[in-house]
């Protein structure tokens, strides 16, 4: 059996572009191509940087940054994400993967943190949460043509080319990045937190825009011993709503000032912990309850490894603070419905029965998700990639799409599952992302060997109608 790794070169030495040459659908300004059952995505990462949040100012609502360079096959994305749910969704299962060497997990000059959001594309922008929310310039330019709702305006724009090369730097960047050597920063990410402090004395340092850059270079060779040698890849989080049980992991929302997180008018509502049904804030962690989270509710899965000290970053006075999914390989599992509720929407600012998963850098939501664009380190590159996102309120099919320096979305899409659940796969490894949709009997278990992911990126390596499997080919 082939290594993950030869599976990847064969992958690199691919090149395609989504299934559209075998016909298109033009609905309202979106084009929709061909319904598969795997997508993958090349030329992910690259080198380039973001502005980071450094101070947040309750009073005069004002945001500081800082320039951070980032450098490596999967990045940004190989920095800690945060995983995002909206309704009308039940989730049934929840799983992440990490390779058994990453244990030893790195640790990197990072710098202060967070952002704010994903005011981007897909209609995530939901008015009861965005105060003060301004538009963000999608980096997308592909030539097929993209239709979304971008803090409640539909904008359209063209989907054909994969945007700025990674190691174009964004012209919010106030100057060059470089190797930032402060210990003070020299553990953010690198897990060695303790887990006791509160959220109100666990914020890092803030600093001005005017400090000095930071940077980081992530290397997964470590996880090439693991792949290749066939020892696995270890589950690190889990959830099960029959069984009413979740390890590893914390729900979390965007209900600040209720039970838990903080309130203000200047930056809204903080993340909260999130409330068994998901709709209000808790006063300590709860599991999800078995549910379907309506059209208006986001839930959040992070870790369960509270920030403490300068681990995380800097992040927003009295939020409720926890670190994200780390390193360049990981595998993220779902099994979900996404029912058809019936609603329409009244107008392009009340978006409803829109489901959507996606993931984003998890500094966003630690600072602000929904807000004022420098306050957030979403516009200027750090990362979100949608994974099944519902473009339309009551359309059948799931788009795809990554936002960032090197951005892009498949015309290709997945069947939105309303009648039943289904079972997927996220997997972030070597410069590309895959999903796929799973069979029924796949099991999420304690384990995954090797194999499984070999033969995943193997069966999704190049575009093929018999297979539905969709390539879409960034950069490179």
């Amino acid at each position: 059996m082939n290594s993950i790794l030869t599976a990847a070169a064969l992958l690199a030495a691919t090149a395609s572009a989504d299934l559209c040459a075998h016909g298109s659908t033009d609905t309202n300004g979106n084009y929709y191509c061909q319904e598969v059952k795997a997508i993958t995505y090349t030329g992910v990462g690259g080198s380039g940087s973001y502005n980071r949040v450094t101070s947040m100012d309750g009073s005069s609502g004002s945001c500081a940054s800082s320039p951070f360079g980032y450098s490596g096959s999967m990045s940004p994305l190989d920095e800690e994400v945060s995983m995002h749910f909206r309704g009308p969704l039940k989730l049934l299962q929840f799983a992440y993967y990490a390779p058994d060497s990453s244990s030893k997990k790195r640790s990197v000059g990072r710098k202060s943190a967070h952002e704010r959001r994903h005011a981007h594309g897909h209609a995530h922008q939901h008015l009861h949460h965005a105060r003060d929310a301004q538009p963000a310039e999608d980096k997308r330019g592909l030539g097929d043509m993209v239709t979304a709702t971008i803090n409640g305006l539909v904008q359209t724009w063209a989907n054909d080319y994969a945007g700025a090369g990674a190691s174009s730097t964004p012209t919010a960047a106030a100057s060059t990045p470089e190797s930032y050597g402060g210990s003070s920063w020299g553990n953010w990410g690198s897990g060695s937190d303790s887990s006791e402090s509160s959220e109100s004395s666990s914020q890092a340092p803030a600093t001005s825009s005017a400090s000095s850059s930071s940077s980081s270079s992530s290397d997964d060779s470590d996880d090439d011993d693991s792949s290749s040698s066939g020892s696995g890849w270890t589950r690190k989080g889990y959830y099960s709503a029959d069984d009413g049980t979740s390890d590893g992991i914390v729900f979390l929302n965007h209900q600040g000032g209720s039970g838990s997180g903080t309130f203000d008018y200047t930056f809204g509502n903080s993340l909260s912990y999130s409330s068994a049904d998901g709709k209000s804030g808790a006063s300590s962690p709860q599991t999800l309850e078995a549910c379907t989270l309506d059209s208006d509710t986001e839930v959040i899965i992070m870790t369960d490894d509270k920030c403490s000290g300068d681990g995380c970053g800097y992040y927003r006075d009295g939020t409720v603070a926890y670190h994200g999914f780390d390193g360049p390989s990981k595998a993220f599992f779902f099994e979900f419905e996404m029912p058809d509720d019936g609603q329409s929407a009244a107008s392009i600012y009340d978006p409803v029965n829109m489901p959507a998963i996606w993931l984003l850098n998890a500094q966003i939501p630690r600072t602000l998700q929904y807000g004022k664009s420098e306050c957030s380190c979403w516009e200027s590159g750090c990362g979100e990639f949608d994974i099944f996102e519902v473009l339309a309120p009551g359309d059948t099919r799931c788009k795809s799409t990554l936002h960032g320096n090197i951005a892009g979305g498949d015309s290709d899409y997945f069947a939105r599952p309303t009648n039943g659940s289904i079972k997927a796969a996220l997997l972030l490894y070597k410069n590309n992302i895959h999903i796929k949709v799973l069979d029924d009997s796949v099991d999420f278990g304690s384990t995954m060997g090797s194999t499984f992911f070999t033969e995943m990126i193997a069966d999704t390596a190049a575009d093929s109608m018999s297979n539905l499997v969709s390539l879409f080919k960034l950069s490179g």
